[in-house]
């Protein structure tokens, strides 16, 4: 069903293409010019490797996108795991109260998580080469896909909430207006670590150790940064949509000619096999076109809010927190 929500109307227009080069030849067959099906099919092997090509990058990009959520996940862990670990009154003289060490602790597993939440919404910021941004039939069905089947569903309140309860009341006007607000979170995050040395809460070793851990997310982030802002090059991008197109064109011609053989039913017949095989092709295309930008709040994407509430669990999990949110559920068959 949703496959037919996705390409519905390229079958429509491909079986009134076909049908109508069909009607042409039953009323003109004494005039056609047969076009034989060795060069179509020569045409059709050409585009086919070009479009598998397109398709092997697009999944690339996608899963490379998949996997730098993964490490996301791991630091993630690692970050609340060693911030409850290191942050202590073992090296200090002064006693720091268990109180005061759970709410430095907090600050900052909570501020983590804003920067995860604020990564995520800065990913889903259109790019001009995205299909929401193009104009006309294309950039009206991405919205309304957006709304049906992608982030559209949830409206994105669950980012716009987040950050103000995870980012310290006293930050969140100043971070959020910044131009790259996830980055300015690490910064502060740094900014903490070195007040926590000071007040020897951590030592040297320790504020080497979460310093790393901060450059780590900022690597994952640039890997993030880099697939959104980088499009898979736009000769490869566009330049199969015009093959395939060509190759559509010219393929009812080398059918109705194929099966006019038949006797009088066959160029109705060769209708049937010019919509199958033209669908197989769009579909190709189609899959690589939406598979290359992961970041695009689409219903095939990065599930980066199920993720981001996942690590949110855990990191509450560490300080001992109770009353935890409940993992996203998928919404019409979609995890966003």
């Amino acid at each position: 069903m949703n496959i037919m929500r996705f390409t519905g109307w390229h079958i429509l227009w491909i079986t009134i293409y076909a049908s109508s080069i069909s009607a042409l030849h039953a009323i003109f067959h004494e005039y056609w010019i047969e076009i034989p099906w060795l060069p179509i099919s020569i045409i059709g092997t050409a585009v086919a490797f070009y479009v598998g090509f397109k398709n092997n990058q697009s999944y690339d990009r996608m899963w490379e996108a998949r996997k730098i959520w993964g490490s996301i996940i791991n630091s993630s862990r690692a970050w609340g795991s060693a911030i409850d670990a290191f942050v202590s009154n073992q090296f200090s003289s002064e006693e720091t109260s268990v109180k005061e060490l759970h709410t430095i602790k907090k600050k900052l597993l909570y501020r983590h998580i804003g920067w995860l939440y604020a990564l995520r919404s800065q990913l889903l910021i259109p790019t001009p080469w995205e299909h929401s941004s193009q104009g006309g039939h294309v950039g009206k069905m991405t919205e309304r896909r957006k709304k049906k089947f992608g982030v559209g569903l949830l409206d994105d309140i669950e980012t716009k909430s987040n950050l103000q309860c995870f980012l310290p009341e006293n930050e969140y006007d100043t971070l959020i207006n910044h131009k790259n607000t996830a980055t300015q979170i690490i910064n502060k995050q740094a900014q903490d670590l070195k007040e926590l040395r000071r007040k020897d809460l951590i030592d040297d070793f320790r504020q080497m150790e979460l310093q790393q851990l901060l450059y780590d997310f900022y690597v994952h982030q640039g890997k993030a940064e880099r697939i959104k802002k980088f499009p898979l090059p736009r000769q490869y991008a566009f330049s199969s949509n015009i093959f395939v197109g060509i190759f559509i064109f010219l393929l009812p011609f080398g059918m109705v000619t194929e099966f006019h053989g038949m006797g009088l039913a066959g160029p109705w017949v060769s209708i049937i096999f010019s919509v199958l095989i033209s669908w197989v092709f769009v579909m190709m295309e189609l899959v690589g076109d939406y598979s290359e930008n992961p970041f695009a709040g689409l219903v095939n994407d990065i599930p980066m809010l199920s993720l981001c509430r996942v690590i949110e669990i855990d990191l509450r999990e560490m300080l001992g927190e109770t009353d935890l949110p409940e993992p996203i559920p998928a919404v019409n068959g979609v995890l966003m």
